[in-house]
């Protein structure tokens, strides 16, 4: 095998381990947001008969607010991952497992019942209300967090964990993130970077400017470049002087004769 092809095969190769840790990453941080949109928790209230009981489902996004928005910067720090070359890639991969050790933390820590019921008052607050409905299933609100029963307020409540399997899913997809920037931090200087072929090359004329047609570097249009200038003074003076008694006389000084 010539050497060409094995340089073919590693640069694929060395594509492929870039894509892979980027799908790692984008899924884990993509696990835990799914996780964190489901039901962590019930909060249950009994009213008495006639009345329903109502039901409420607390999600991990309100009972762990922090693990959602450490799973959004790691989306991004993975863009920051392709973006960005060696010493920096390795920075942005220590961010990225930083990151996921973060959600790990947030989504393993204990939550208690009083946790759950601030969240969904806090829910009510900002105008959500649980409504009514049957004797088992009552009413359930989805989404950020829901309502302790709002207009079955003064009936005890209790509250119900419901957070298996989606507590382990979000932690599973935590520790995918943190893989994903160890991996990336250890292998940085052999993953591929972005193409630099636009980027203008020193010396090119989107850099310093076009040669054809212009003087030469540190020269200008009225005469030669600056050192030659100051090695010749008294020919400048001479020149000058020659230029104005040409005009004085009506000649014209380019040699063209007499205006």
């Amino acid at each position: 095998m010539s050497a060409g092809s094995t340089e073919r095969i590693g640069r694929a190769a060395a594509r492929r381990e870039l894509v892979l840790l980027l799908v790692l990453g984008a899924a884990g941080a993509g696990l835990a947001l799914l996780a964190l949109r489901q039901g962590w928790a019930q909060v249950r209230t009994h009213a008495p008969s006639p009345l329903p009981d109502s039901v409420t489902t607390v999600t991990g996004q309100a009972l762990v607010p922090a693990a959602g928005a450490l799973a959004l910067a790691a989306l991004a720090g993975l863009a920051a991952i392709l973006a960005t070359r060696r010493t920096l890639r390795r920075i942005a991969g220590v961010i990225l497992a930083v990151l996921g050790a973060g959600i790990a933390a947030s989504v393993s820590a204990g939550i208690s019942a009083a946790s759950v019921l601030a969240a969904s008052a806090s829910a009510a607050a900002q105008g959500g209300s649980g409504g009514t409905g049957g004797s088992q299933a009552g009413s359930t609100t989805s989404g950020t967090a829901g309502t302790a029963g709002a207009p079955l307020s003064g009936f005890p409540s209790h509250v119900v964990f419901a957070s298996f399997p989606w507590r382990g899913v979000a932690l599973v997809g935590a520790l995918a993130v943190v893989a994903a920037g160890a991996v990336v931090t250890w292998r940085a200087g052999h993953l591929p970077e972005m193409s630099s072929r636009y980027d203008a090359p020193a010396g090119s004329p989107a850099a310093g400017g076009a040669r054809g047609g212009r003087p030469p570097e540190g020269s200008t249009a009225e005469g030669p470049p600056p050192a030659v200038a100051a090695a010749q003074p008294g020919r400048q003076r001479a020149d000058s002087a020659s230029i104005w008694e040409s005009l004085s006389r009506g000649e014209d000084p380019t040699g063209g004769g007499a205006s």
